[in-house]
C-alpha cells in the first residue's frame, strides 16, 4: 500500500540522499539530479497524469457537446455523418482558439509548475491590475505595463464572441460570426503579447481567419496544417533535436523500463547526452515530418496517401502520449482530427485550389514571411509565430534570486498565483520545494542550449554575495544562499501562462518587476540565452541583473556544446563582450 501510494500520490523520490544534497556544491546537485531525470523524468505522481487524462475527455466533451448545436447534427451516434462537416470543423478551430485562450490547453497543471490553482490563464486576464506585456508599446493606445479595464474587456469579448459562434447553428452562414472575433484577438494581442500567444493565434486565429472563406475552407486548412509541419519539421534541423529526443522520452509515464532509458543516453550515469539511439529516433521522426505532408500534398489519393495519413496520426500520438512538459496534448489530438477531416475526408481538395487573393497573401505572409523571418531572427520573433515548436532551440532564462526576493514579486504585484513553495504549501504537501524546483533545473540543462547554464549561472552570482567569503561562485548557489528557478516559474505565476517562450521573461519584464519592488543590485539577476538561428552557429547569452541592467554577454558556439555534460563547462567558449 504505501510503494504504491507513494506513486499515485506523491512524487517520486529522487535517487540519491536528499539529507546531503542541499549542502552538495551546484554542479554536484545538478548532475545528481540530471541522473534521477534520465530515470524518472519529472517524477510527478500519476494522479498529475490524471489530471491530463480527465482536461483530454472535457476537451473532447465540449467539442462534441458544440457540434451537438450546429444544423444538421441530430445525435452523438450519428458522428459518422457529420465529423468533418465544414461547419463542424468550424467549431473545432474556434474551441480550441478559446479553449487555449482560457490557459486549459499548453502551460497548464501540475507538470508547468502550476499546482494550485493547475490553471490560471482565464483568471489573469480577466483581473486589472495584472502585468501585461505589449509587443510594441509605442503604438497609439497599447502603452503601459498593468491590465485595465480595457484589456478586461477585450478577453471577455473574445470569450462572448467565441461562444455566440460555437453555439451558432452554422459559424460560416456569415463573416460577421468570426471576423468579429479575430478582430478582437489581434486588439487584445497588442495590448498584451501573452493573451494573444496564449490563444495559440499562429496556428487557431489564422485557421479561423481561413473560415471567412468558405468556399476555400478546406484547401486554406490544408495549407495552414502543411505550413506548419514544414516549419516545425525545418526548426528540427539542428544539433538540438536529439537530446530533446532524450529528454522528452525519459519522461514518458508509458516509457519506464529502466533499460530502455539507459538507451537514450550515451553511457548512463557517467555521459548524458543523446545516444546514438536517440539521435535516429530524431531524425526518423524529422524525415516523417517532412515526407508525411508532402505525401498527402501532393500524392495521388490511394494506399500511398493512406499510409502517410496512418504515419502522421502516429507520430502526434506518440508525442500526446509522452507528456511533454508544456503539455501541448490537445493541440496534439487537433493536429490528428484535422489531418483525418482534411487529408482524409476531404482529401479531394487539394491547396492548389486555392484562388482568392487576400486569403492566399495572408496565408503567405503567416505561413511564409513570418516563419523564415522569426528562425533567421529568434531574437525578435516568439518560437510560436516562428513555428520553431518542440525542437530544444527556444530563447530560455534562469533567474537567480536572493532569498525573499521572489515572496517580494508576489506581496508587491498583482500575481496569477503564489510562489511554487506557497502554492504547494496551501495543498499541504511536504515536496522539498528546492528538490522540485531542481528537477527543472535538470530538465533545462540536459538540452543542448541548456548544458551553457553550467558556466553561465555561476558567473552570473558572481558579485550577488560577498564574493571574499565564496571564492568559488558555485558555492553561492546553495538553496538557502541563492534560489535558482527557471524564468518560467517566474512569468507563470505574474503573467498566468508561460509555455516555453523565454521572451515573456526577458529584459522588459525584468524592468516591470523592478518598477514595482525596487531590488537592489544583486538582488535579482536573470541568465538569458537566445534560440540558435537558422544557419548561424552561434547562440547569444547576457546576464541581466534587475536593478543594474546587463553584466556581461556574449556568444557561444552551439557544436562546442556537444562535448559538456550537463553539469560541467569546463573549457566552454562563452565568447564574452568586452
Amino acid at each position: 500500500m504505501g510503494a504504491l501510494s507513494m506513486g499515485f500520490l506523491k512524487p517520486s523520490a529522487p535517487e540519491f540522499d536528499t539529507a546531503a544534497w542541499p549542502a552538495l556544491p551546484y554542479p554536484e546537485r545538478l548532475r545528481l539530479m540530471c541522473h534521477t531525470w534520465a530515470m524518472q523524468g519529472f517524477g510527478a505522481p500519476l494522479i498529475a497524469y490524471g489530471f491530463y487524462v480527465v482536461k483530454l475527455v472535457l476537451f473532447v466533451g465540449g467539442f462534441v457537446v458544440f457540434a451537438r448545436f450546429t444544423d444538421g447534427v441530430d445525435s452523438l451516434g450519428g458522428i459518422g455523418a457529420w465529423w468533418a462537416r465544414p461547419q463542424v470543423f468550424a467549431k473545432a478551430v474556434l474551441w480550441c482558439l478559446v479553449y487555449e485562450a482560457m490557459g486549459l490547453g499548453c502551460g497548464s497543471g501540475p507538470l508547468t509548475g502550476r499546482y494550485s490553482p493547475p490553471v490560471t490563464a482565464g483568471r489573469a486576464f480577466l483581473r486589472v491590475g495584472g502585468v501585461r506585456l505589449p509587443p510594441w508599446p509605442r503604438l497609439p493606445l497599447t502603452g503601459g505595463s498593468r491590465r485595465n479595464a480595457l484589456d478586461v474587456a477585450l478577453y471577455g469579448a473574445l470569450l462572448a464572441l467565441t461562444l455566440r459562434a460555437l453555439l451558432a447553428g452554422d459559424p460560416l452562414a456569415g463573416r460577421w460570426i468570426v471576423s468579429p472575433i479575430i478582430v478582437v484577438m489581434v486588439l487584445a494581442g497588442l495590448r498584451d503579447r501573452t493573451v494573444f500567444l496564449a490563444g495559440r493565434s499562429e496556428h487557431y486565429l489564422l485557421a479561423a481567419f481561413v473560415l471567412l472563406f468558405p468556399s476555400q475552407l478546406f484547401a486554406g486548412e490544408q495549407a495552414v496544417q502543411a505550413g506548419l509541419w514544414f516549419w516545425a519539421a525545418t526548426s528540427k534541423l539542428n544539433h538540438h533535436f536529439p537530446n530533446v529526443i532524450a529528454v522528452m522520452l525519459s519522461n514518458n509515464p508509458f516509457f519506464r523500463s529502466r533499460r530502455l532509458r539507459r538507451w537514450l543516453y550515451r553511457d548512463f550515469p557517467d555521459d548524458l547526452r543523446g545516444s546514438r539511439w536517440a539521435a535516429w529516433v530524431a531524425h526518423g521522426a524529422t524525415v516523417l515530418e517532412y515526407a508525411a505532408p508532402l505525401v498527402l500534398v501532393f500524392a495521388p489519393s490511394g494506399p500511398v496517401r493512406v499510409a502517410a495519413l496512418v504515419a502522421i496520426v502516429a507520430f502526434h500520438t506518440i508525442i500526446l502520449t509522452s507528456f511533454p512538459l508544456g503539455v501541448p496534448l490537445e493541440w496534439n489530438l487537433f493536429f490528428i482530427y484535422s489531418a483525418l477531416v482534411l487529408f482524409g475526408a476531404h482529401g479531394d481538395v487539394r491547396i492548389w485550389h486555392l484562388s482568392n487573393p487576400v486569403l492566399i497573401t495572408v496565408l503567405v505572409i503567416c505561413l511564409v514571411a513570418i516563419p523564415a523571418y522569426g528562425n533567421v531572427r529568434p531574437d525578435r520573433v516568439s518560437f510560436l509565430p516562428a513555428m520553431r515548436y518542440y525542437a530544444g532551440n527556444w530563447a530560455i532564462g534562469t533567474w537567480l534570486m536572493r532569498p525573499g526576493c521572489l515572496d517580494r514579486i508576489e506581496d508587491t504585484l498583482r500575481c496569477a498565483a503564489a510562489t511554487p513553495a506557497h502554492q504547494l504549501e496551501g495543498l499541504g504537501d511536504d515536496t522539498d520545494v528546492p528538490q522540485a524546483l531542481g528537477r527543472g533545473q535538470a530538465f533545462r540543462a540536459m538540452h543542448l542550449h541548456g548544458r551553457a547554464l553550467a558556466a553561465l549561472v555561476p558567473l552570473g552570482a558572481s558579485g550577488m554575495l560577498d564574493d571574499s567569503a565564496y571564492p568559488d561562485p558555485t558555492a553561492q548557489l546553495a538553496p538557502d544562499e541563492l534560489e535558482v528557478l527557471d524564468g518560467e516559474m517566474v512569468a507563470g505565476m505574474v503573467l498566468g501562462w508561460n509555455f516555453g517562450d523565454g521572451h515573456l521573461h526577458d529584459e522588459r519584464f525584468l524592468e516591470i518587476l523592478q518598477e514595482a519592488c525596487g531590488f537592489a543590485p544583486g538582488d535579482v539577476r536573470a541568465v538569458m540565452i537566445e534560440g540558435q538561428a537558422l544557419g548561424s552557429p552561434t547562440m547569444a547569452w547576457r546576464i541581466v541583473d534587475a536593478a543594474s541592467g546587463t553584466v556581461a554577454s556574449g556568444n557561444l558556439v552551439a557544436a562546442d556544446l556537444l562535448d559538456h555534460q550537463p553539469w560541467e563547462a569546463n573549457g566552454l567558449a562563452l565568447h564574452a563582450e568586452a
